[in-house]
């Protein structure tokens, strides 16, 4: 079975290390691909042997739109030579449950839909820990929340339009559009797993929403900062449970009665937060 991963940057250097190591471990380095946004010779440093493809950075114009009419049209053609295609912003990474699935092959073998949507979780750094460094960032962070909002459709085996965290079909299809989430598989976002690296980045963000343009990134751009800080007192005030309570707790909600938004003939996960945090058990410290 041929895998292939999709994802696009610009200039977040330590998230793409590691989406590139991880991802170039399960599934081999000469099919991972990066679209760059702007040129950035450090990205085929980060990751020697996958293939990068870069797009001009002079104008922001209806921003989300574009990028994501771009990235399914890449996603069409990578779906004409691969079995799956695998498709996550450059701080999600696609993980296994070590003792559930062998791999990631394993885990969508086993699948029998189009799409595969992933348990989403946000991974973050707490007060007090180490800053970390380009290694594995499982283990020196493994306090994390699952949520529905990451909860994201990652993998299909043909073309597909990714839109909203979910998939968008024919509205005759809307209803009827089969959801599966495995249990096992999870989406990991990195985002506030490094306040360091974050706090660059959410500048990057707050200048993009700012720029003279048409269809800019919303207030989750302009207000990054600030919303950065609530997610972090949010995170600190939520009671721990063990993994094993929390992990089916959050399956259990989020793998059912998926969200079918007629408006805009999407099917994804329920935006469901859940009120509660956890922390990952060892053996997944190999990944990441």
């Amino acid at each position: 079975m041929r895998i292939a991963c999709l994802t696009m940057v610009h200039r977040d250097h330590w998230a793409l290390s590691r989406w590139y190591a991880h991802h170039a471990r399960q599934l081999g380095a000469a099919n991972l691909f990066v679209v760059a946004h702007g040129p950035d010779p450090e990205i085929a440093r980060i990751c020697p042997g996958a293939s990068v493809l870069t797009i001009p950075r002079d104008r922001f114009d209806n921003f989300d739109k574009a990028r994501a009419e771009m990235l399914d049209g890449f996603h069409a053609g990578l779906a004409k030579v691969y079995d799956w295609v695998i498709r996550t912003d450059a701080d999600e990474l696609v993980v296994i449950d070590p003792a559930r699935w062998d791999s990631i092959a394993d885990a969508l073998a086993a699948c029998d839909v189009p799409v595969v949507t992933a348990l989403g979780f946000d991974l973050a750094e707490r007060p007090g820990e180490a800053p970390l460094t380009d290694a594995a960032v499982f283990g020196p962070r493994r306090a994390l929340a699952f949520s529905g909002h990451y909860s994201k459709a990652v993998a299909a085996r043909r073309a597909v339009s990714f839109q909203l965290h979910g998939t968008k079909v024919a509205p005759r299809r809307l209803d009827g559009f089969p959801f599966q989430m495995p249990q096992g598989l999870y989406l990991a976002h990195l985002k506030y797993a490094n306040r360091a690296v974050l706090a660059e980045g959410n500048a990057i963000r707050m200048a993009v929403a700012s720029a003279p343009g048409k269809g800019l990134p919303g207030g989750g751009w302009k207000e990054a900062e600030d919303d950065a800080l609530k997610f972090y007192d949010t995170f600190e005030a939520r009671p721990h449970l063990p993994w094993d309570q929390a992990e089916p707790r959050a399956h259990a909600t989020l793998s059912v009665k998926p969200a079918r938004l007629e408006r805009f003939s999407v099917v994804k996960t329920r935006a469901l937060k859940l009120p509660f945090r956890t922390d990952l058990p060892d053996r997944f410290f190999g990944q990441g």
